[in-house]
């Protein structure tokens, strides 16, 4: 749309090469008025030819006779009759004009910057005539009469350079990585401005976003196809050693058969954290509905997830505020980011001996909130990890944990469970003092 405006532009009103001298709004109305005027003039020409002739022929005339200005007043209003009326073809031009809306005011510099993205308009020399302000804000300072291909080194844009000025194509579309101050990609388009211009243009449309999707998506099918080819090996592996040298075994028949056991549990809570991601996902935000009591809730979790405590040797204590401690939510949801994040203190926690659970009212955020916190005391994580634990399949190892490994999307769950109940997750850890998860709810 850009590139067909300036090219209407310069080829109707004879646009000079120099971008910032083109047009000015000022010149472009006078032109309408001028236009306008000339358009008028145009049809009462006749009217005006013969109003003309009359006052020139009651000059010349009136001594001669008393009846000569008449007749030229008669013969004025008889021309004013019998002539084509001006007015349809001043209707049809005033049309035209209007038709033709501000457009023609605009210079290719408004439109330039009208485009979000970042453009460049250059000449047959390679040497940039005008940079938009997105060009500028991402690419540092491009000012008129700069070199283009000394602007951009990479060897995939100066073919792309050369191959526009060349002529050997309209316009083509490369993709372009510019790695400062961060890495970016962008889908870089071509083309030469109107016909016989000798102006080109670049477009610059920021594809990072995209590319970090598929990335995401590649990593994920990735770690899902891994996460589950894992259990099927040993499955597989097992039940060929139960078909050959442990065929009469009875000790390593029922120990394998536990093994298998355990990791078809595996596959199992995998394909249910799948599911419950895919669920969540679908549905991002939640409806205000009931409040829950969040401390039936947590200390329901602590009791289901006793025997794992007790298992590792590790006492839950509680440290919860006085009084109702309710916020609106989905109890059920609720109660999945609970047990994940204690399961995860349970699991990571066992040097420490003890974990606590406190739940406090807070004023600190930008709303009241009643905060949900698990702390452990084990090895915890290292500041480098923490922006990421909430990714699929991210974990962190460590050693104490390695026999207990989950699914690695509990976290993620818990992010966008917390998301849909518009709260939000913060951690705190030290490398050799445990870590805390801390759950926000709004209390409104």
């Amino acid at each position: 749309m850009l590139l067909g405006a300036s090219a209407l532009v310069q080829s109707e009103f004879g646009v000079p090469a120099s971008l910032g001298a083109r047009m000015s709004d000022v010149n472009g109305q006078r032109q309408n008025w001028g236009r306008l005027a000339l358009a008028r003039l145009r049809a009462c020409r006749w009217l005006l030819a013969v109003a003309a002739i009359a006052v020139i022929a009651a000059s010349a005339f009136a001594d001669l006779s008393a009846f000569v200005a008449p007749l030229a007043i008669i013969a004025l209003v008889a021309a004013a009759v019998v002539l084509p009326q001006p007015a349809e073809r001043l209707a049809m031009d005033g049309a035209a004009f209007a038709e033709a809306g501000p457009l023609p005011q605009l210079s290719a510099e408004n439109l330039a910057a009208a485009v979000t993205d970042p453009l460049i308009v250059f000449d047959r020399t390679a040497t940039i005539i005008h940079a938009n302000a997105a060009a500028s804000s991402i690419f540092g300072n491009l000012a008129a009469g700069m070199s283009l291909p000394l602007k951009f080194r990479a060897p995939e844009m100066q073919v792309l350079i050369d191959e526009i000025l060349a002529g050997s194509v309209w316009s083509r579309t490369i993709d372009h990585i510019d790695k400062l101050p961060v890495e970016r990609v962008y889908r870089v388009s071509a083309s030469a401005i109107g016909h016989g211009t000798g102006l080109y243009v670049l477009v610059f449309k920021d594809q990072s976003e995209a590319r970090r999707i598929d990335r995401m998506r590649a990593d994920f099918i990735a770690n899902a196809s891994h996460e589950m080819r894992t259990p099927l090996a040993s499955i597989a592996g097992f039940i060929e050693t139960l078909r050959g040298p442990a065929r009469n075994d009875p000790a390593a028949r029922e120990q394998f058969l536990q093994i298998m056991q355990n990791q078809t549990k595996r596959m199992a809570r995998l394909i249910d954290d799948l599911l419950s991601l895919s669920r969540l996902e679908m549905k991002p935000f939640l409806r205000p509905g009931t409040r829950v009591d969040l401390r039936e809730v947590v200390e329901s979790v602590i009791d289901s997830l006793a025997p794992l405590a007790k298992d590792g040797a590790l006492a839950v204590e509680r440290d919860f505020a006085e009084g109702p401690l309710e916020a609106p939510g989905d109890r059920d949801e609720l109660y999945q980011v609970f047990e994940n994040l204690l399961e995860n203190a349970c699991k990571y926690g066992q040097a420490g001996g003890r974990v606590i659970v406190s739940i406090a009212r807070s004023d600190k955020g930008p709303e009241p909130s009643i905060d949900v916190t698990m702390r452990d005391f084990g090895p915890g994580i290292a500041e480098e990890h923490i922006p990421r634990v909430t990714e699929r399949f991210y974990r962190v190892e460590v050693e104490t944990t390695r026999p207990q490994k989950g699914t690695g999307l509990g976290l993620s769950i818990v992010k966008h469970i917390l998301t849909r109940h518009n709260a939000r997750l913060s951690i705190e850890s030290e490398l050799g003092k445990g870590a805390a998860f801390t759950v926000h709810l709004p209390t409104n």
